[in-house]
């Protein structure tokens, strides 16, 4: 349990029983349906999603609706549970449009504070997987840009992820956050070569559509902010599920490649790098869980703790992917081998909901310090 106290709350980086359950169903519906063979030939394939490894995460275990209220279908839990998911998702690199839909969208709907009418019949959807939602912005973005998209849902956005599975676009417009469907006419979605194949990008032509509005201008553009909010948070703990992995299967593979007759995990030098990667692993996990515990909790620190989990978590899963493709050796160099996904989704997610750049000065600013 987390200890509160009238003066503030205490961040609780540890995970409940409830949590350790929820990762040990996660991570046996993955064990069994999305090993790493099985994503890699997905990716190589024209149809990267599974959707009945969708239905199963959303609808079976309940994944899709953690962040939904009870009212509307959903499981009414909180961040910390959606950030075991989309760890567990980091750790397989799962072609699945959780973090997109489940996270960053759901919670675009909820900051609108609307607790009926579409916005509800949309989170309803959503919270039982029938339905993908997609936040309509670059992934890369760290701000909402409105200007893009006329309020007669004319122009073109992109690229944006997991756009190809999405059967509702939320298209933030001059006029207000429209709900326009992928299907619908005028709307064109034109699939982008991806450096990570896991998480396939596509851009977005509006040409006269016609959607939903679901609120207007300011209270929109409040709503989004909140959803790159949490995308950026949570994404601290997907980069943290890919890290250890990736220390975990190098760890495994020094131990039991031999040279020399000796594992060559016994020579210091690698002791010295897989132990200080560990060290990095143990501290992107603290600083995951704080961004998680404090998007939940509703806590003033949120922006901040956010922050400082992207500034560190994007470094620490590209430095522990780049060392699992290195002391994998030659085998690690090729494409049957799963370490290039996790290589090319630490890379890719770098720079998704700001770059750690950005987030370094949010650090500055916030804490009046001054900036790098």
């Amino acid at each position: 349990m987390t200890a509160r106290t009238e003066e503030g709350q205490v961040p609780d980086l540890l995970y409940s029983e409830a949590e350790e359950d929820l990762r040990a169903a996660v991570r046996s519906l993955l064990d069994d349906r999305c090993d790493a063979p099985q994503v890699i030939a997905r990716t190589e394939s024209a149809t990267p999603y599974d959707p009945r490894l969708w239905k199963a995460l959303a609808a079976g275990i309940g994944a899709a609706g953690l962040l939904v209220p009870e009212k509307f279908g959903g499981q009414g839990a909180g961040h910390r549970e959606a950030a075991v998911v989309v760890e567990e998702l980091g750790r397989s690199v799962v072609p699945a449009p959780y973090l997109t839909s489940s996270v960053v969208a759901t919670e675009t709907l909820l900051a609108l504070g609307t607790q009926d009418g579409p916005v509800a019949a949309l989170l309803a959807e959503l919270a039982t997987g029938r339905k993908v939602a997609v936040l309509a912005v670059p992934f890369s973005a760290a701000e909402p840009d409105p200007s893009t998209v006329t309020a007669a849902l004319d122009g073109m956005l992109g690229p944006i992820a997991d756009a190809a599975a999405a059967d509702v676009l939320l298209v933030p417009t001059t006029d207000g956050l429209y709900a326009v469907e992928a299907a619908a006419a005028g709307v064109a979605v034109e699939p982008l070569v991806a450096l990570d194949l896991t998480r396939p990008l596509a851009t977005v032509t509006l040409t006269g559509a016609t959607g939903t509005l679901l609120a207007d201008a300011g209270t929109s553009l409040a709503a989004v902010r909140r959803g790159l909010l949490a995308g950026a948070g949570l994404l601290a703990s997907e980069q943290l599920g890919l890290a250890e992995w990736c220390l975990t299967e190098t760890v495994r593979h020094t131990r039991e490649r031999h040279q020399f007759n000796r594992p060559v995990g016994s020579f210091q030098s690698l002791k010295h790098r897989m132990a200080q990667l560990w060290l990095e692993v143990v501290s992107a996990r603290a600083a995951a869980r704080n961004a998680a515990d404090t998007l939940a909790t509703g806590s003033p620190e949120t922006p901040l703790a956010v922050a400082v989990a992207q500034a560190y978590c994007s470094k620490v899963a590209v430095h522990a992917a780049e060392e699992c493709v290195q002391l994998h050796g030659g085998i690690g160099m090729t494409w049957e081998h799963p370490a290039h996904l996790y290589l090319k989704r630490a890379k890719a997610d770098s720079i998704a909901y700001g770059t750690a750049g950005r987030h370094r000065a949010t650090v500055a600013e916030l804490t009046e310090l001054p900036a790098p």
